[in-house]
């Protein structure tokens, strides 16, 4: 069977979970045996309650998968009959550099390394590589387990066929890839998410609308729809297709959009105005924080479970 291998961060464990929930085996590296115990403890933990509450993905019982994850402290060793290696460090450039400057000493010609950076540009990550041609960024969104996106962007000498292998395994164990043909910025997912937070922003410090409201129009308006389809089609549906939507809402919505202020700067008062709302609504304290995250999750656990329903029905 094919072995991955990943770092045991939060990331590292949820993209394990995935990659064993696909009937993969896995191997999770860490330089601290500590990091190594504790990640498996909370990796058990998270799969018996998924397995309790009926969530558990794929055909596998917790027990199954579990049996197909194991832990290593030593680089040679986890690289070891790998064919794909999914890089999980902090977002700290030098620092996924020397992971990929040490991995691209002792891989062969047959595996894929892959990065799971949000922000850093493959440029930036793989220039300079012996093994170019098998670098790819998959950035996934927070939490994998939930939420299946995973963007697939190029470095410029990333061959082609590193791309086609790594969209099918994402396909493979169960996760939404979609590719981008070139590397840009924030890719396409931040692209968006940063458009929508700084109108969000603007909203609120013009005093247009209040921050709680604010997240309404999103969660109960505009979010219900995305839920199931993207604003393209969502423009084809809402007139008689897209040419129809251009010709009705063209000058409607170039006025708008000449009325965008500035990029925001998210500090001062705004912020302070933003972050005492939300710390009013959750306060800021791990316990109503992550007991806000569990709920979160639990509601992505249930709309995952009906988006699928919705499928195939």
């Amino acid at each position: 069977a094919d072995i991955y291998f990943l770092f045991s961060g939060l990331i590292g464990r949820s993209w394990a979970m995935v990659f064993a929930a696909g009937g993969f085996k896995v191997k999770l590296y860490d330089i601290a045996q500590q990091q190594l115990t504790s990640a498996l403890e909370s990796i058990r933990k998270q799969m018996k309650e998924l397995e309790k509450s009926g969530f558990l993905k794929g055909a596998l019982s917790a027990e199954q998968q579990l049996a197909l994850i194991s832990v290593c402290t030593d680089l040679k060793a986890a690289v070891e009959g790998a064919t794909f290696i999914q890089e999980c460090t902090p977002e700290k450039l030098e620092l996924k550099k020397k992971i990929f400057g040490q991995l691209d000493l002792i891989v062969g010609s047959n595996v894929i390394l892959s990065s799971s950076t949000s922000c850093l540009l493959p440029s930036k990550l793989f220039t300079g590589l012996k093994h170019v041609k098998q670098c790819i960024v998959s950035h996934p969104v927070n939490p994998p387990y939930f939420v299946p996106l995973v963007e697939i962007v190029p470095h410029p000498e990333t061959d082609p066929s590193t791309t086609e292998k790594t969209y099918a395994l994402m396909k493979k164990i169960g996760q939404s890839p979609v590719k981008l043909n070139r590397e840009i910025e924030g890719f396409a997912l931040n692209r968006l998410q940063y458009a929508v937070i700084s109108e969000a922003w603007r909203l609120v410090g013009e005093g247009v609308i209040s921050p709680t409201d604010l997240d309404l129009v999103m969660s109960d308006g505009l979010g219900m729809r995305y839920a199931f389809i993207g604003p393209l089609e969502t423009m084809h549906l809402n007139a008689e297709g897209i040419t129809n939507y251009c010709e009705r809402y063209n000058e409607g919505m170039r006025l708008v959009l000449n009325t965008f202020g500035p990029v925001p700067e998210f500090s001062g008062e705004i912020e302070q105005k933003i972050s005492q709302a939300m710390s009013e609504k959750i306060p800021v304290v791990p316990k109503d924080l992550d007991a806000r995250r569990k709920w979160r999750d639990e509601c992505l656990t249930g709309l995952a479970k009906l988006k699928k329903q919705m499928k195939s029905d």
